[in-house]
């Protein structure tokens, strides 16, 4: 890569990091707005529950019922298992 290309790729990544950190600004606030009323802190065991164990505990009930459910056995697939792939015809 040359000068110019490298200093246009360096350009554009400063512009976007400082436009980011423009735009984040009101993220770092440490006043609350009106009307806010925020509640009580998780636990690190309901933080792990909600959002560990509740999605994959979610997971294999899904994973679970699709396999439980799923009609797709060879013992009942009759129309396929009687077809011949190949010719019976001698030239």
């Amino acid at each position: 890569m040359d000068k110019k290309n490298a200093l246009r790729a360096g350009a554009l990544a400063a512009g976007t990091t400082l436009m980011m950190l423009l735009m984040s600004s009101p993220a770092l606030a440490l006043t609350r707005d009106d009307g806010d009323d925020p509640g009580t802190g998780l636990s690190v065991i309901e933080t792990l529950g909600w959002f560990v164990i509740a999605p994959i505990a979610i997971f294999a009930v899904i994973a679970g019922l699709v396999m439980v459910l799923d009609k797709s056995h060879k013992e009942k697939d009759t129309t396929t298992s009687n077809i011949r792939t190949e010719a019976d015809a001698k030239a």
